[in-house]
């Protein structure tokens, strides 16, 4: 009886994974999940700030992965490839959730007490909410981009890696979507 030889995949690096994966070994992408599903969570969680959502998004990141494998074209940009999918699939979540927000009593107080009025708070809130609705109406490209360098305030160079993208084509992207952004939200005074 021939001896099924199992294979040790913490000792490989990503790209051998997505390669094997690619070859159709379910484990090699067991692996890669392993690997980066705390990191998915993360940012999943930081985006929609709701652990079940974001469990849930988890999920349908990886199978959105696993679908759309073939289309890596460098099988070591894995990580970066992966969180541009999780925060697109996140602001796609969270721009479809019609959650309707309530202002307790008890969060105006502790806005009070912060020195901060009830009416700038709610003016704020109105502001941020008709913003993110601005951003979602923009291409997947030019609002990933917009997220990247104003909400999760990374650098040019984090950009450049995680688009798999020279810096300067970054810079260019920036410029194109805060023109575009402008465009769409000429009547919202806080653009």
């Amino acid at each position: 009886m021939a001896q099924i030889s199992q294979i040790d995949y913490s000792v490989s690096s990503d790209a051998q994974l997505v390669a094997a994966a690619l070859a159709g070994d379910r484990d090699a992408f067991g692996e890669l999940f392993q690997r980066h599903e705390k990191q998915v969570f993360a940012v999943a969680y930081r985006r929609l700030s709701d652990r079940d959502e974001a469990d849930e998004l988890v999920q349908d990141v990886f199978i959105q992965a696993w679908r759309k494998l073939g289309q890596l074209s460098q099988a070591e940009a894995f990580a970066g490839w992966l969180r541009q999918i999780t925060v697109r699939m996140a602001i796609n979540r969270g721009t479809r959730r019609a959650k309707l927000s309530f202002i307790d009593q008890e969060i105006l107080e502790a806005k009070a007490q912060t020195g901060q009025d009830a009416e700038s708070t709610l003016v704020r809130e109105e502001t941020r909410k008709r913003l993110h609705e601005q951003l979602a109406q923009l291409k997947e490209l030019d609002r990933a981009t917009l997220v990247a360098y104003y909400i999760e305030e990374q650098s040019m160079i984090q950009m450049a890696e995680n688009f798999g993208a020279p810096v300067g084509t970054i810079k260019r992207r920036l410029h194109t979507a805060r023109q575009r952004l402008a465009e769409v939200c000429q009547d919202l005074a806080a653009c």
